[in-house]
């Protein structure tokens, strides 16, 4: 752990190149879908493909990540989602590509990232210093913000200036670059359990819920982010049309607002990696609840010719959302058994996801039946309830304190 920085420095090359490609060719593919079948429906579908296999699996997936060698499965699962970009070149170069085989390949694509993200959660702990876990988790925020930010920018000038296989051949390149990078560096398993090799899969899941409820409030945070997430994936897919509908925008509106939201991740992450911060982890949380809400709910109440405010609040929730997802995963990584930590990732991710896939699926139903601003203004309400009570439940905010050789610390 002394060479930390050294280690995340070439980890995070690689991924950068390898996120950035990604974000890149998916917004290219978002784009091709879009011009070929102006399809909306397609585009839920498309989205859903991507998300649903690793939904499913990273129930499970979790059980092999904390078996297996993290290294080994992020480079393979890296390596795999390239083949499968790579077979998705050769049909554009044959003119043989059709939308049910990019949903099929995007499924499959999803297979990879069950692995990899839970993966590469799971193997932080054992890099760096307890200490350093909110800076790091910071930092990715840095990283997938930028990305986020630039990927579908260089993904429109991509997909009119070059053709779809060389297009999709630039995230088969940053792939490469990830594993390469990850090859260079190496990563402890963290030592097998009592019943390592004994346990089936359902003894495995059983023994990471027994990990969970042995930390006392433990469950409550994971509960209680579940729900959150619920009420925030609804809104946020609404952003679009909160542009378009309610204040009238138009396609420059729209992208700007995404653009925003990026950068007030950015700016969240630039925050959290400049320094050490002696906050109770579990108070930021619920702050980020009640900041979050309350910029949801403002945003809820706007006229349709506060546009600006819009912009501004959506920057303040990108950074407050930012802050929000560094401090949970360095929670999580602080009191959590690294040997059951994929596990942990995996499933609350799983979990996670289900909120977003029907958020997507009703986005319609929402919009005309409750109303885009009025979503915001209920998600937000609920959302900085959850905040409020999170705050009067001195279980949860326990979690955030660490106790060793009798002395209570702030983690």
């Amino acid at each position: 752990m002394n060479n930390w920085k050294k280690v995340f420095a070439i980890i995070w090359t690689g991924q950068f190149f390898s996120i950035l490609t990604s974000s890149l060719v998916n917004f290219a593919i978002i784009l091709w879908l879009t011009f070929e079948t102006k399809s909306a429906e397609t585009l839920a579908f498309a989205t859903i493909a991507a998300m649903l296999p690793q939904g499913i699996l990273g129930m499970f997936s979790g059980v092999f990540i904390d078996r297996w060698s993290r290294k080994k499965i992020m480079i393979l699962s890296d390596s795999f989602i390239a083949f499968c970009t790579l077979i998705l070149a050769f049909l554009f170069y044959f003119e043989q590509a059709e939308v049910w085989q990019i949903y099929l390949l995007l499924a499959l694509r999803s297979i990879g990232s069950a692995f990899h993200a839970p993966s590469m959660q799971a193997s932080i702990p054992l890099l760096a210093p307890e200490s350093q876990l909110l800076r790091i988790a910071g930092i990715n925020q840095m990283i997938n913000s930028a990305c986020n930010i630039a990927g579908p920018a260089l993904g429109a000038l991509a997909i009119t200036t070059l053709a779809m296989p060389v297009v999709l051949m630039l995230d088969v390149i940053g792939a490469i670059l990830a594993c390469t990078s990850l090859a260079f560096v190496k990563i402890p398993n963290p030592p097998p359990g009592e019943h390592a090799g004994e346990n089936n899969v359902l003894q495995d899941l059983k023994e990471a819920q027994r990990e969970v409820v042995s930390h006392r409030g433990m469950p409550l945070l994971l509960i209680l982010s579940i729900i959150a997430t619920f009420f925030i994936m609804p809104v946020s897919v609404l952003f679009p049309l909160m542009t378009l509908n309610h204040f009238s925008g138009d396609a420059f509106q729209m992208s700007l607002i995404e653009a925003i939201w990026g950068v007030g991740a950015l700016l969240g992450g630039v925050a959290l990696s400049i320094k050490q911060y002696k906050i109770n982890k579990i108070t930021l949380i619920n702050l980020t609840y009640i900041l979050l809400g309350a910029g949801f709910t403002a945003s809820g109440l706007l006229s349709p010719n506060a546009f600006v405010w819009f912009v501004v609040f959506t920057a303040f929730e990108g950074v407050i959302g930012s802050l929000y997802f560094a401090s949970f995963t360095a929670v999580i990584q602080t009191k959590i058994n690294p040997a059951i930590l994929g596990r942990v990732f995996s499933i609350y991710m799983s979990l996670s996801m289900l909120p977003s896939m029907l958020g997507l699926m009703s986005t319609g139903f929402i919009a005309d039946h409750v109303g885009i601003t009025n979503t915001f203004v209920i998600g937000g309400l609920v959302i900085l309830a959850i905040g409020v009570i999170s705050f009067c439940l001195p279980s949860l905010l326990q979690v955030g304190k660490l106790t060793v050789n009798g002395k209570t610390r702030n983690i």
